[in-house]
């Protein structure tokens, strides 16, 4: 638990790293359990033990502490990556971000250099963890142009899914908005999911931004800029409380 943003203690060895912000709480697991963690000095293997807020927390050398957690929602650009560390891009949607956390964040999901639209960032690994694994259903919703005209038993193909070198990929529904425009439902968000889609499908992608994640639209952020999530927003997400998207304007029948 926490109060604005702040840990409760006492609270789990892995809770706490995952809230610090030092990694997710899957790879928090995996720092326990391989001896790298250590609590006032004694080697920790048991993800659940008990942190106190005076104990010494250590992965390594490196002393981890909890920190107020900031949760962003950002407009990116295209030419922007959201990893932070790449030496192939010169460009880093981390940067068009300016509060005192900027270097602990990181990106929840992923959206590829050329897309643009809606991303979160965090430094909340347990939070993020809620949003970005498949197993939780929150929803992407994307507007997608094409070069080409669409068809619809083309689209009705990705809904039922295809085999792309062996991996699964799929529209959770898509409804089309004119000859070269769809808007897409995604619930997992595979790497550059979409435009493998369409490029399996024969449609060469010229524009695709993220408008939606849950129940958080885009709506007038302008591209380039952050906003802060509210309580409401951020407890929407996590406890899969997110509003219904009107189904019946997406496609599943031909």
């Amino acid at each position: 638990m926490k109060t604005n943003g702040k840990p409760e203690f006492p609270i789990r060895l892995q809770v706490y790293l995952a809230r610090s912000g030092y990694c997710s709480r899957r790879k928090a697991e995996e720092f326990i359990r391989n001896g790298s963690v250590t609590v006032n000095g004694s080697i920790i293997t048991e993800p659940g033990h008990a942190v106190a807020s005076e104990d010494a927390v250590y992965v390594g050398k490196t002393y981890v502490e909890p920190m107020e957690h900031v949760y962003l929602a950002l407009n990116k650009p295209k030419g922007y990556v959201c990893s932070n560390a790449d030496p192939h891009a010169d460009l880093f949607a981390r940067d068009l971000i300016n509060v005192p956390q900027k270097a602990s964040l990181f990106h929840v999901g992923r959206l590829d250099k050329d897309s643009t639209g809606l991303i979160f960032y965090t430094n909340d690994g347990e939070w993020a963890n809620t949003i970005a694994h498949p197993s939780f259903s929150v929803e992407k919703e994307y507007i997608v142009h094409t070069r080409e005209k669409l068809e619809r038993k083309h689209l009705m193909t990705a809904v039922t899914g295809c085999r792309i070198k062996g991996e699964l990929y799929k529209f959770e529904r898509f409804h089309i908005r004119n000859s070269r425009s769809i808007s897409v439902v995604l619930l997992e968000g595979k790497n550059r999911e979409i435009r493998k889609l369409l490029d399996f499908l024969g449609y060469t992608v010229v524009s695709l931004q993220r408008i939606r994640i849950g129940d958080i639209t885009l709506g007038k952020l302008p591209t380039g800029r952050f906003r802060f999530l509210s309580r409401k927003e951020r407890l929407s997400l996590s406890t899969g409380q997110s509003r219904s998207v009107e189904k019946k304007l997406y496609a599943r029948k031909p």
